[in-house]
């Protein structure tokens, strides 16, 4: 059994394929530059051919002139901008579908999850057609009005759900949607809000026919993977608290149409049955013991 230990993750060669990390930004002037030298610096490390797509959504701070200055500076910058904010779901299609290297993955650009081996994770593309990240540490719940919900939860064995974010909202609206998902679509992951490595050739054409335009986007593009037959591997990428800006994805506009994306898809695609499954998609679930614990 192989261990994914950091001397593993070091002792690998540069990956050989190319790579696109994507992501999304609104208003977030405090801590754009710090997330693109540090994506830069990662990906310099673990591959020769890569690049960062960013979209500027609809930014009316100084986020355009800081992304505009990066280009000069870091020449795997590509950065798009959408004239009005138009949300996360058309945001990461479109990153998505501009990028133009052989994998794409994407991460939050609060640097909200550790991807410190993310050397390991492209390796594991080679055995897997895509690989979803899934939260393990633990989060310290201290209302106690939310205890009995983290109770209840761990009683039917989900302990990850108490491992979600840095506040008690956070955790709590997570709960919530991931509950919710697993109920309804039966989309058998232990996480769906993290982040995910595709190959180009199947996330580029899911993108084409995706219609969420909520934070439920993610979710969508896995269960639609997993309908097209493809089989997707569970690796370790833990939480990271942010530490500058602030979160849109707790406002009540962003939670709103997350859950009336997740009801309205049920209904489209699992009550009136319009996605056809192909066989062969499964889901290799975490192996604890293959992962040590940093």
């Amino acid at each position: 059994m192989q261990v994914y230990s950091q001397a593993y993750c070091n002792s690998l060669p540069k990956f050989d394929r190319s790579v696109s990390l994507v992501s999304w930004a609104y208003n977030e002037e405090e801590i754009i530059e710090n997330f693109v030298r540090r994506a830069d610096a990662l990906l310099a490390s673990c591959v020769d051919d890569y690049e960062i797509v960013i979209v500027d959504d609809g930014s009316n701070d100084r986020t355009p002139l800081i992304l505009s200055r990066l280009m000069t500076e870091i020449q795997h910058l590509r950065v798009l901008t959408n004239e009005v904010n138009r949300n996360v779901g058309f945001s990461s299609r479109r990153a998505v579908a501009a990028a133009s290297k052989d994998y794409i993955f994407w991460q939050t650009v609060d640097w909200s999850y550790d991807i410190g081996l993310l050397r390991i994770f492209l390796e594991m593309l080679k055995t897997h057609d895509v690989v979803a990240g899934v939260r393990r540490a633990p989060v310290k719940i201290q209302m106690r009005l939310i205890k009995p919900l983290v109770l209840f939860f761990k009683i039917f064995g989900l302990k990850h759900l108490t491992q979600r974010s840095d506040t008690v909202l956070k955790a709590l609206v997570s709960v919530i949607n991931y509950s919710l998902i697993r109920l309804l679509f039966g989309l058998q992951l232990s996480d769906y809000q993290n982040v995910v490595f595709y190959p180009a050739q199947i996330i580029q054409p899911l993108i084409t026919t995706a219609e969420a335009d909520s934070s439920f986007a993610n979710p969508e593009l896995l269960f639609k993977a997993i309908m097209k037959g493809a089989s997707i591997a569970e690796a370790p990428i833990n939480f990271i608290p942010r530490s500058a800006g602030q979160a849109k994805g707790t406002r009540f506009k962003a939670i709103k149409a997350s859950i009336l994306d997740i009801f309205k898809f049920w209904w489209k695609w699992r009550v009136l049955a319009r996605i056809d499954k192909a066989p062969g998609g499964r889901v290799a679930r975490l192996n604890p013991a293959q992962w040590p614990q940093s």
